[in-house]
């Protein structure tokens, strides 16, 4: 008996096959270009294993309750092909089996909780921040969700007094995506975020933003644990920059666990969304 497991990005999907201890036996990365043609691929590689369920971590945003119609689609998407795509039905009719169905960073929220940086405890929030900004939630070991699924990279920020950029979001402009994701730091300066020098002050004003959300997250849901993953994670200078930022401006009103063990960096780098993915389609079997 195996178990299946999808990370669909826009850029690429992850498909991976574990066994029943969770070993993963086989792995594949598959450009996503359109839905038939990429699941097409999808279906050529899970198609020689019996598999007990699959767990789908996907980009989104996505219908995440099963009472509405939309349930298992792709939603608004830019990407082109996916808009209202019907995903999960499109899975379901290829294998007769139980499929969990979720965003691609609460799959890594998961993962992280069971497996990673979180192990141990009842709730986490994962952030990842690169391209985009994007937010999984974690509650009493379950994947939060309500009318919809979070976003937590669109909600709005306080500008920093300095900052006078109009913000890259297409839709909210300056949302904490449109003000601290990696294009806005390319469209600030000219230069990708991977070539910027660590000294260069437009960190600082990432790790103002990021600071400030975290705080905001904190203050609402109060998690165990705080995991940061993504593209800034590449920068090792910008974990303490974020911690610090945190401090200074949750400015000592709510009690936490010290920021250097409370906000902690990915335990399973560019692996979080697959494995959350396979464990959810174990819990899925039972």
């Amino acid at each position: 008996m195996y178990f299946g497991g999808i990370e669909a990005g826009g850029t690429k999907f992850v498909c991976a096959v574990s066994d029943q201890q969770q070993n993963i036996i086989r792995k594949v990365s598959i450009p996503t270009t359109t839905p038939e043609e990429t699941l097409t691929k999808v279906y050529a590689f899970f198609d020689p294993y019996e598999l007990a369920a699959m767990g789908i971590g996907s980009f989104g945003p996505i219908g995440i309750d099963p009472a509405k119609d939309n349930y298992g689609y792709i939603l608004a998407t830019p990407k082109p092909g996916w808009a209202d795509f019907d995903f999960l039905g499109s899975i379901k009719k290829h294998y007769s089996i139980p499929v969990a169905w979720t965003t691609d960073v609460n799959a890594a929220a998961y993962g992280e909780l069971k497996k990673g940086a979180a192990q141990g405890k009842k709730s986490c929030i994962y952030l990842t921040v690169g391209t985009g900004i994007g937010g999984g939630v974690v509650v009493d070991q379950q994947i939060f969700s309500g009318i919809g699924h979070p976003e937590m990279g669109h909600m709005h920020v306080k500008r920093h007094p300095d900052d006078d950029f109009a913000g890259s979001c297409p839709y909210h402009k300056d949302c904490l995506e449109g003000l601290a994701a990696g294009p806005s730091l390319e469209a600030r300066t000219g230069i990708k975020g991977q070539d910027l020098p660590e000294d260069h002050q437009i960190w600082d004003l990432q790790a103002y933003y990021i600071g400030q959300a975290l705080m905001s997250y904190v203050l609402t849901l109060a998690p165990e644990k705080i995991v940061l993953g993504g593209g800034v994670m590449n920068q090792e200078h910008m974990l303490m920059k974020i911690r610090q930022s945190f401090v200074d401006q949750m400015a000592g009103y709510m009690e936490t666990p010290a920021a250097s063990e409370y906000i902690v960096r990915w335990g399973l780098p560019n692996e979080s969304g697959i494995i959350g993915s396979l464990l959810l389609a174990e819990e899925a079997s039972k």
